[in-house]
């Protein structure tokens, strides 16, 4: 499987990514290689996680924005 994921360097120093198919898959390392590996294990559990739909007070409605 490829998921694409967008890197940025941290103003910290180090990277951080972030997968767009997965809304909060995120995660960083250090170096390029410690991130590899972090991000890796960050969309297996977010993979893994069984969605659930959300509870909901109230009502709900679409709100489309033009931009």
């Amino acid at each position: 499987m490829k998921i694409k994921i967008i890197v940025h360097e941290a103003e910290e120093g180090g990277f951080w990514a972030e997968v767009p198919a997965i809304p909060g898959c995120v995660s960083q390392g250090e170096t390029l290689a410690e991130l590899d590996d972090n991000i890796r294990e960050a969309i297996i559990g977010c993979l893994a996680v069984d969605p659930v739909d959300p509870v909901t007070e109230g009502f709900e409605r679409t709100l489309d924005l033009a931009v």
